[in-house]
């Protein structure tokens, strides 16, 4: 089933609400001082089951000046707009200021409906009609259809409904397979139940039983229960009025304006990069000023900071903008806002959010802002996605992607610029990562600079080890990022933790092969009471430095076995004394007896013992060991 979500918007007293429930059988105003005082206050909601394949959700919205910032909760996730003027007042100020907020929400469609039609004379109609006409020309509802009712009589209702049906199947739903989003209006308590939020879901789909994660304040909570329209439904997609039961939280913990959405997917902004468009019927807007902000159903002072060296945002003009919140608050790129005055609190204008990430301008950035902003704001997501990818220094993670893009991981993944001529490279393991191609192409040329001037400075030490590689030429990148890059470079060879010119070979000169043959020696003929190491190296006949790397030589190709930091023992005494245990297997035994059989000192043999727990020769019980 089609599920669009209308819209109400029209001056005070206009009949939105008498005609959403003649429309539905719904009163929506649900307040005693509402029904007290006949005016909406607040938000109301109806909804009518059109057709079997379509159903309508009303939103209606409170058409009083002092509550416009109400009507702005309640607009922000319709899909189309019921205008309503009445006949017997045509066109008043806040016929106008709602219908600069559906343009600058960027409404796609919507039905006209002439109210009261009843207390007027035919020609006065007319009049009114063409006056309406003119007033929409060259905007989204230029050419709508324009439906005179009475909501007394019920003249014109049956034609409303076709428009409406007619129009709404021509508006494309919410997509439900995108993240959930659900931006909060009300927040109560049912008897029997706990608590109990409200909401139009504009993206994705929300399961009982799920757990949903409460923007801006983090906090995990669990979906006790889901109503659709009222009725209890297993779950709620995209584009319906949704209520959820709400499990281990009071209902004064939450607030208009807060968004539940998928657990772990996104982040909270305080900040946020814009096309912003301002009314011609506004004062020129300054940079730095403050403003009423409003986005889904949230209200929030904000300051204006414009973008591009710009001082001075002219009425009727767009710019590029990064507002500045002072309250966090769940936005993603496309989420479309309002903007009002400070004082006198009226709307002044509204745009669309290109970037949450918070980007840093200097100066020398100045040039580029506006081609940056229009690429996110307009180019296909390829693109989007390259350009940050580009920004990042090591590329970024599907999770980031996601958060700063608001794009689902199958979009992201199915991107063409991940084919092979594309400018970002992905890889999945040890996670999905994309990094520019670019970037990749030259880090690549990096590691292998590195390692070759390694290998000219060290000429006896085989390779570098990776995690010095990585902290010279890729500091504080992901640890995965250097092996996904090494796998691409052939002419470099890693085996374990050691990084090496492929085509490297070890080649000593004479004095080094000497020196080599004499440590070896060293250790050799002392069998297990071996010698001081420095006094070894000491005696090679070659420099420290260069006796060093030999050792190390030595100790790679296991010719030598190092037990301590200062104890190291040729491996024909290890294989000896291993024998020796071997023949003794399950005998129990002391640091003495040990002694005895091997004629050593404890200086040796506690080192030895502890080695030989560590390789699993002995196991040690107590004050004695057993050889296993």
């Amino acid at each position: 089933m089609k599920n669009i979500i209308v819209g109400t918007a029209g001056h005070i007293d206009h009949g939105k609400t008498a005609l959403v429930k003649a429309l539905t059988g719904i009163d929506a105003d649900r307040l005693e001082e509402e029904k007290r005082r006949g005016i909406t206050i607040d938000i109301g909601f109806a909804h009518l089951q059109l057709t079997p394949a379509l159903r309508l959700g009303f939103v209606d919205v409170p058409g009083h000046e002092r509550f416009v910032k109400n009507m702005l909760a309640g607009v922000g996730g319709i899909d189309l707009v019921l205008f309503v003027i009445a006949a017997d007042e045509s066109i008043k100020p806040q016929t106008r200021e709602h219908f600069d907020i559906c343009r600058l929400l960027g409404i796609p469609q919507g039905v006209v409906a002439l109210t009261k039609a009843d207390l007027v004379e035919p020609d006065i109609l007319g009049l009114v009609r063409l006056e309406v006409e003119e007033f929409v020309a060259g905007s989204f509802l230029e050419g709508a259809p324009v439906v005179a009712v009475s909501s007394t009589t019920g003249a014109g209702l049956d034609s409303l409904r076709r428009e409406l049906q007619r129009v709404a199947s021509a508006v494309a739903e919410k997509s439900a397979a995108g993240h959930f989003r659900l931006p909060l209006d009300r927040a109560f308590t049912v008897k029997g139940f706990g608590t109990v939020v409200t909401g139009t879901a504009i993206s994705g789909a929300v399961r009982k039983e799920q757990e949903v994660e409460l923007y801006p304040t983090g906090r995990r909570l669990r979906v006790r229960g889901v109503q659709v329209y009222g009725e209890a439904a297993g779950q709620a997609l995209a584009g319906q009025r949704t209520a959820l039961n709400l499990a281990d939280i009071e209902p004064g913990e939450l607030a208009r304006g807060m968004v539940l959405a998928a657990p772990g997917t996104f982040r909270a902004v305080t900040q946020l990069d814009c096309a912003l468009d301002l009314l011609p019927s506004a004062k020129p807007l300054k940079h730095r000023a403050p403003v009423h902000f409003h986005a889904g159903t949230a209200e929030i002072e904000a300051q204006v900071r414009l973008l591009d060296g710009a001082t001075v945002l002219q009425p009727g003009q767009r710019g590029w903008a990064r507002i500045v919140l002072r309250e966090a608050a769940l936005l993603l790129p496309g989420d479309r806002f309002i903007i009002r005055m400070f004082s006198p609190v009226v709307t002044i204008g509204g745009g669309v959010v290109v970037d949450i990430g918070g980007k840093r301008y200097r100066k020398s950035d100045r040039p580029g802002v506006a081609e940056r902003l229009r690429t996110l704001a307009e180019a296909p997501a390829a693109e989007r996605v390259a350009l940050l990818v580009r920004e990042s220094k090591y590329g970024m993670g599907m999770a980031e992607l996601v958060a700063r893009t608001g794009l689902t991981e199958r979009e992201i993944e199915s991107i063409p610029s991940r084919d092979r001529e594309g400018a970002v490279l992905s890889f999945t393991q040890p996670q999905p990562w994309f990094a520019d191609r670019a970037w990749f192409q030259s880090a690549r040329e990096k590691l292998l600079r590195g390692v070759r001037e390694f290998h000219q400075k060290n000429p006896l030490v085989p390779g570098i080890s990776k995690q010095d590689l990585r902290g010279r030429e890729l500091p504080n990148s992901p640890p995965f990022l250097i092996d996904a890059i090494l796998a691409q470079e052939k002419q470099i060879a890693v085996e374990g933790e050691n990084v090496r010119l492929a085509s490297h070979k070890l080649v000593l000169k004479q004095d080094e092969e000497q020196a080599r043959a004499a440590i070896e020696r060293a250790f050799e003929q002392a069998g297990l009471a071996v010698p001081a190491l420095p006094d070894v190296l000491a005696k090679s006949g070659v420099e420290a430095a260069r006796a060093r790397s030999l050792l190390q030589i030595l100790l790679r190709e296991k010719r030598l076995i190092r037990v301590s930091d200062e104890l190291v023992f040729h491996h024909t005494a290890m294989e000896k004394l291993r024998t020796m245990l071997a023949a003794r297997q399950a005998v129990r035994f002391n640091v003495g007896t040990f002694k005895d059989w091997t004629g050593i000192s404890r200086k040796y043999a506690i080192p030895l013992l502890e080695y030989l727990d560590r390789e699993r020769v002995t196991r040690r019980e107590g004050d004695e060991r057993v050889v296993l």
